[in-house]
């Protein structure tokens, strides 16, 4: 067996004391528990006695294993890395603090999950580490949570579907929200700060967050809609605003096409908006939306802060996808969640992308990837019998 199949756990959850990393390993310990069959997992963050401090205000069991991992110590996140086969990290912004994890992961044949939201870091990961990881066997799965895995795998199922029905691909697809409720992380929030002041201070940056192709591996396709602006889409009778996580989705999609070989063609048109609805008042919300800080300006949440259990609870998300066939026909298809996007079923979909990396899908090729390109159909099945998703065909 390979040192990788020896290592002692399955999945670390890096930033456990933090308020996402917490819900993942409530999550794990609900779901899965420890011990018997269960897959092994444990904490790590840079205190042990905070960490076991947050087990008992959790109540995890006192025994779950901590591991000490600093990102400002690099021989520690070394060491987490060869002591498992993946890392799911949840410390953000990863521009900040996330570098030294992906050189372990990439040196290691360690696999490695996260919620990067962070277009021009990514882009500037694949190039520094994607050849390390490659030769390692690492799979660096980028933006495992809301951002960007309904969207992606949206797509992916949708283009199916298409090849089923019709024989071929969409050449155009158009990602919709018909519906959301609950609040984007103060991760997600403090990311696009600090992109915002890295583009300030690079123009590479800016050109990176204004390139849909910016993570396609150098392939240049045709324009694409900006998105930018209220529109009125006259084949669901319907406004629709702009929607503040399609910079980075749509990228992925993209990735996505061009690791698979370009499956979706590569004359392929992708966009997302925010459905409004109807007449006069749907044209004012979507105009509304256009003009508002969705991530709540100043009073948003900040990093390791969220809302309750309750508003978590109650959150939900549908997203409807319409490929839009040459000949006029038209297939849609739905991709919804049972928790609020940011928070509760995040924590659902990137601990379930870890486990697909373990359960599911063998070691083989290496390399920065994006969930649709190397988990596919089988998260889609995992996120369905766990994690409250539900992908179909409309």
């Amino acid at each position: 067996m390979s040192p990788r199949e020896n290592r002692e756990f399955d999945v670390i959850v890096y930033g456990a004391s933090g308020f996402t990393g917490r819900l993942v390993a409530e999550y794990l310990q609900n779901t899965y528990g420890q011990g018997g069959d269960a897959p092994k997992w444990a904490v790590a963050a840079r205190s042990a006695d905070k960490m076991a401090a947050v087990l008992a205000e959790m109540g995890l069991p006192a025994d779950t294993p901590v591991v000490v991992a600093d990102a400002d110590a690099p021989e520690t996140i070394e060491a987490m890395a060869r002591r498992t086969k993946v890392v799911l990290t949840t410390v953000g912004p990863y521009q900040l603090y996330g570098e030294p994890l992906v050189a372990a992961c990439a040196a290691n044949g360690t696999d490695y999950v996260d919620l990067c939201g962070e277009p021009a870091w990514m882009r500037q990961m694949i190039d520094k580490y994607d050849a390390a990881a490659k030769a390692s066997g690492a799979r660096i799965v980028f933006s495992t949570g809301f951002d960007s895995i309904p969207f992606d795998l949206g797509v992916l199922m949708l283009q199916k579907e298409c090849v089923t029905r019709f024989g071929k691909p969409a050449p155009r697809i158009k990602g919709r929200v018909r519906a959301m409720q609950g609040t984007f992380s103060g991760g997600t929030a403090a990311s696009l700060k600090a992109t915002m002041a890295a583009a300030a201070k690079d123009p590479a940056v800016l050109g990176y967050l204004v390139n849909p192709f910016s993570l396609a591996g150098g392939f240049e396709g045709p324009a694409q809609p900006k998105g930018n602006k209220p529109e009125h889409d006259e084949a669901l009778g319907s406004w629709a605003a702009p929607f503040i996580m399609a910079p980075i989705n749509t990228k992925n999609v993209h990735r996505t096409n061009a690791l698979l070989g370009h499956p979706y063609g590569q004359d392929f048109v992708y966009d997302e908006m925010m459905l409004t609805g109807p007449g006069e008042k749907g044209e004012a919300i979507a105009k509304h939306l256009a003009t508002t800080d969705m991530m709540g300006g100043e009073g948003g949440p900040k990093p390791g802060e969220g809302p309750s259990k309750e508003e978590r609870e109650n959150g939900f998300y549908d997203v409807l996808f319409i490929a839009e066939m040459p000949d006029g026909q038209v297939q849609t298809y739905g991709v919804k969640g049972d928790k609020d996007p940011g928070y509760g079923s995040t924590s659902k979909m990137i601990a379930e992308s870890a486990l697909c990396l373990v359960q599911d899908v063998p070691a083989g090729e290496g390399g920065i990837v994006t969930p649709g390109a190397v988990l596919g159909d089988k998260l889609v099945a995992r996120l369905v019998a766990k994690a409250g998703l539900s992908f179909a065909a409309e």
